[in-house]
């Protein structure tokens, strides 16, 4: 059943997600105005094809009607119309148009979710992709060769030997250094996602942003930047525990080459894995709710 929201009311959500998102995406903004790059933040903006002015943008849940003329620059955007609400006429998502359009993709972050989230989690890679990628690979091609390796090449190789590699992310792992592909326990690939996607995963716990935008403009504003914060604190993360050395950033290393990084690790991780958890609950009851509406 749809909701109207009164001016007042739908301009000051969208004026608290303006300023969360700023004070989200300051940082990597100044950053990029003085051409300056940073291997942690930017992670989310050139990994991930959502600009900062894309996430700003508010969009109610779809359902929701959105009263006053503050909303009809909306008719402009994608996917809204004059829709008639409890309230009277207004301006909304087209629900109808965005599932002939998409529903296919609701479909399939539906699917994805859902069996990610019947899916017990692991808690015992210890970060080791981004050893992986790094493995024998010359100084020259790693890929932020700006940061010096903490443990060195030798010995970073040597951490790599010395695990037992389990990463089921295949867009993780596609970016294994070559020698160590075969160390995985696994072979994720693109079309074995829905089979191999854990919740303990990092990766799969970043990817909620991209899933979240995927689904935009049905996605809420107030989700879509949960998942966005989200993904930021992972990756805090997930480099902190990586080879490289960014304690001039004021990164203090994880060291899961140790066994007290190793219990750090796994303790950040299960605690991040409750968190997406949450968030990929909401997701897919919103994908039920859009495909509920299909004609």
């Amino acid at each position: 059943m749809a909701a109207s929201l009164a001016p007042a009311v739908w301009t000051g959500l969208e004026r608290a997600h303006h300023a969360a998102v700023d004070a989200l995406v300051c940082g990597h903004l100044a950053r990029s105005g003085r051409g300056e790059s940073h291997p942690v933040e930017d992670f989310l903006f050139t990994y991930y094809s959502f600009s900062p002015a894309q996430l700003r943008r508010w969009h109610p849940r779809p359902g929701t009607v959105l009263l006053g003329e503050a909303a009809l620059p909306r008719l402009r955007w994608p996917g809204y119309t004059r829709v008639e609400g409890p309230a009277g006429p207004g301006v909304g998502l087209d629900v109808a148009g965005y599932l002939a359009r998409r529903g296919p993709t609701v479909r399939q972050v539906r699917g994805l979710l859902r069996a990610i989230a019947a899916r017990p989690a692991q808690l015992g890679c210890f970060g080791l992709h981004e050893w992986a990628m790094v493995y024998r690979v010359p100084p020259e091609r790693i890929r932020h060769a700006r940061w010096p390796l903490r443990l060195g090449s030798a010995r970073t190789d040597a951490v790599v030997e010395g695990q037992r590699i389990r990463c089921t992310h295949f867009d993780a792992f596609r970016f294994f250094a070559e020698p160590a592909r075969e160390l995985n326990t696994v072979q994720p690939t693109r079309q074995s996602r829905v089979a191999t996607e854990q919740p303990g995963c990092l990766h799969t716990a970043m990817d909620l942003y991209k899933w979240a935008y995927k689904l935009s403009p049905a996605m809420p504003g107030e989700l879509l930047r949960e998942c966005f914060a989200l993904a930021r604190d992972v990756r805090v993360l997930d480099m902190r525990a990586s080879p490289y050395d960014l304690s001039r950033l004021g990164y203090q290393p994880v060291p899961i080459e140790t066994a007290a990084g190793r219990a750090a690790y796994a303790g950040a991780q299960r605690a991040f894995a409750a968190r997406a958890g949450r968030l990929r609950e909401r997701m897919v009851e919103l994908c039920d709710e859009l495909l509920a509406a299909a004609p």
